[in-house]
């Protein structure tokens, strides 16, 4: 999407991105955490607890408390709130209204919940990295984490994590301890597997080519691959020859076809080749 200039177009993908991303979170949620009762996860956490103890339905729960959160984002954030969180807010809370109504669930999909478990943290994680990546979220506890983010001086992980802690432990009371240990299980893995995500989303790889002939190389680099590059002159301890060290940065795919061509061109040059998830500037992490 970073290579489209077609602004609509642009616009179009990310928000068919958050769509997909959402109904990847909704089957997650649906279909494998609301089931099995496993209370992590802020407002779905805390909608399988209150479903439990009053029988309201945990879909509808989750509906009804994402869209109070939008309105107080409204009234406390005014237009500073952000257009992607209120769309993926709002299509979250319609894809459980119509998954309940569609395909009602009284018990889990299987007999095993450590299988469900492993579904319930990895779909939504995968859903909620992505839409950070593009700068959205999934509404609901997000909301509450903007709004004391602009107001208060409050530490906003800690506020966060003691909201989901609650939830982790009213499930021991609510639901007994196997599904209390599963929740606890799943808010640990939650965060892991979102960061993983993110990392490899954002997974670039970072060149040093140590050669003697730079020219063929950069020319590769820029014409064929539309990156650029930095280069400067340097001497072997060894030999004491002088050499040019190309330095340049690009996706997976790109360093792929990278490497093989200085293996064609100049078969005895050297790369150091590392990973970088974060890398700020021009053609990727605005800075």
């Amino acid at each position: 999407m970073k290579d489209m200039k077609n602004p609509i177009m642009h616009t179009l993908a990310e928000y068919a991105l958050i769509t997909a991303s959402i109904m990847l979170m909704v089957v997650g949620v649906y279909f494998f955490k609301f089931p099995n009762h496993f209370a992590f996860g802020g407002v779905t956490g805390f909608s399988t607890v209150i479903s439990a103890m009053t029988r309201w339905s945990a879909s509808d729960f989750t509906s009804i408390v994402n869209m109070a959160l939008l309105v107080l984002g409204f009234l406390f954030l005014g237009k500073s709130f952000g257009v992607k969180t209120v769309y993926a807010s709002v299509v979250m809370s319609l894809g459980l209204s119509v998954l309940e109504r569609m395909w009602p669930l009284d018990r889990p999909l299987t007999t095993e919940p450590l299988l469900e478990l492993m579904f319930a943290i990895f779909l939504p994680a995968i859903s909620s990295a992505i839409l950070f990546n593009i700068g959205a979220s999934s509404g609901g506890t997000d909301i509450i984490a903007m709004i004391l983010k602009k107001h208060t001086s409050l530490n906003i992980g800690t506020v966060l994590m003691l909201v989901d802690v609650a939830s982790v432990a009213a499930s021991f009371f609510v639901f007994g301890p196997e599904t209390g240990l599963f929740s606890t299980i799943g808010l640990a893995a939650k965060s892991l597997v979102i960061d993983d995500v993110i990392e490899n989303i954002n997974l670039c790889k970072c060149f040093n080519i140590i050669c003697d002939n730079p020219d063929p190389i950069c020319d590769y680099i820029i014409n064929t691959l539309h990156r650029s590059a930095t280069i400067y002159q340097a001497q072997g301890a060894f030999t004491h020859h002088n050499k040019t060290v190309i330095m340049t940065t690009m996706s997976r795919g790109q360093a792929l076809k990278l490497r093989s061509y200085i293996r064609q061109v100049e078969p005895h040059a050297f790369m150091l080749i590392s990973n970088s998830s974060e890398i700020v500037g021009k053609g990727f992490l605005a800075s």
